[in-house]
Formats: structure tokens, sequence, C-alpha cells
């Protein structure tokens, strides 16, 4: 494996950053993660533009421009000679001295790695999962557009360790107002009376590349799709649901807060989606 860092490649053994770098002390920093299939970057361009997008919101100064990042991504798969797998794209506003003060780092350190990453494991893509509600509320956007995919991810985590202590993968944020938003790292989507239904960014989902490709997926298939505001209620009374991200990719969730969804298996929409997904990747 071989890392890019600032321009370079290093070993595993060796790729290193400052302990004096503000993404570290800080969480002062933006990533994305990028799927490769068949050697090729999964939606590089938006991914490139969605990484300059929190760049601009956080005032952080990339030091190559998207053409030469994308250019760098590309270099980065072709020297890891890999054909399918995953990139994490970081960009550390850079080394600096303690004290939150952006202006005292000199230069923003992109960092760029290529390996392998399975969320779930393979039997759940095809019998699905079960999901839990948590009681840890998604961050609101008047203090923290999530949109900006940043290296904090506090929020995100505390849930998951929710999830985990109930003995379930994954679970689903609300906002402070009860209205769904996402889950601590996929979006989600509920098929109810006969409509496909994900939450409205604006709430506090994260504007997913996978999200986005779903909603061309689901106008090619002919099914209905919107963004809406939604409870726990839609979700218990959905006829499918599913989750969707980077990572994840399309998975079945059958069951939320012990409510079997639908009859309890993976819904015949969901499973048509997976199916041209996997055509277009």
């Amino acid at each position: 494996m071989k890392i890019y860092i600032d321009g370079k490649y290093y070993d595993k053994e060796n790729a290193k950053i400052s302990v004096f770098d503000h993404g570290l002390l800080y969480g002062d920093g933006i990533f994305e993660g990028i799927r490769i299939y068949n050697g090729k970057i999964f939606k590089l361009n938006e991914h490139v533009k969605r990484l300059y997008m929190s760049a601009k919101a956080l005032l952080l100064d990339i030091p190559l421009n998207e053409k030469q990042m994308e250019e760098a991504l590309l270099d980065s798969v072709k020297v890891n000679n890999k054909e399918n797998g995953y990139i994490r794209l970081i960009v550390t506003r850079g080394e600096g001295s303690l004290g939150l003060d952006p202006d005292k780092c000199d230069r923003s350190s992109v960092i760029i790695i290529v390996s392998d990453i399975q969320l779930y494991p393979g039997e759940y893509y095809k019998n699905g999962i079960e999901v839990i509600t948590a009681s840890t509320i998604r961050i609101p956007p008047l203090s923290i557009d999530v949109r900006i995919k940043s290296l904090n991810y506090l929020n995100n985590l505390l849930a998951k360790i929710e999830a985990k202590q109930a003995g379930v993968l994954e679970c689903i944020m609300l906002n402070r107002d009860g209205y769904i938003t996402e889950c601590t790292g996929d979006n989600i989507f509920i098929l109810l009376k006969n409509e496909l239904l994900t939450p409205c960014s604006y709430l506090g989902a994260l504007d997913g590349i996978t999200k986005n490709t779903i909603f061309e997926l689901a106008k090619q298939l002919k099914i209905p799709v919107r963004e809406a505001i939604f409870t726990k209620y839609d979700l218990y009374n959905a006829e499918e649901c599913f989750l969707t991200g980077t990572g994840a990719e399309i998975i079945p969730v059958i069951k939320i807060d012990g409510r079997v969804i639908g009859d309890g298996k993976p819904g015949k929409k969901t499973k048509l989606l997976i199916e041209k997904f996997k055509e277009i990747i």
C-alpha cells in the first residue's frame, strides 16, 4: 500500500502527519470516501466538487486545484494497482501551533489512502439488516451544516455506540424536531404509498453521492422519488426501507426499533435498484 501525502508516496508504516496538525488536534479538515469499480473511480468529478464545496464553507485553501486533485486520485489508484476498492481523500488544515486559530497553519495537507472497505457482512445485503433510532440528536444546521464532510464525526460516533450497544449495525438519527435525517454514515430511503422518500438535506442530512445516484436510477425505473419530511411513524409504516452510501452502497432494512418493515424481507423496488446499481458500476 502506497499512501499519498502532499505529493509524495509513503509505505503504510512510514505514512505520518505531525501531532500539531489541526486535523488531529481539532478535527479541522474535510474528507471524501470514494469507490473504485473495475479500475475506474466512481463519480470522481462529483466527489471532488463536493470536497471543494466543503473546503469553501470552512475557508480551507487546498493546495491543488480540482483538476490536479483528480489527477492525484487517478495516480494513487494506478500506483496501488487497485481494480476494486475504496479511497479515503483527506484534507487537513495542516501543521500549526496549539490553539484554534487556523491562520497559525501555513499550508493544508492532502492525504489519499487507497484500500478496501466492507461496512456490512455480505449476507446482510441479501437478507437485510435491523436498525434502531438513536437518542443522540443530529447536530442542527444552525450549528454545523452536515453537508460539510468534516473530520469531526463525534456526533455520528456517539450514535454508532448506541447502535452497537443495542446489538445492531446501524441507527437512524433524528433532528431536534423529531424528523428523520440520516444514519451515522448512510442516507436513508423509505417506500411509502409506492413513493420513494428520503429526508431533505436542510433537516440535517448529507447530500450523498450514492443518494443522488438512486434518484437517477429511480427515475429510469419510473419509481416516484423525492426529498421529504417524515418521522418515526412513517418509518414504521414504510413498505420498504434501505440505506445508501459510498461504503454501504445499497443495503436493505427489514426491521426498525423492533417493527418489521413490509413483509420482513428486502422489498421488490429495493432489489430492482440494487440490480440497476450493479449494472452501472
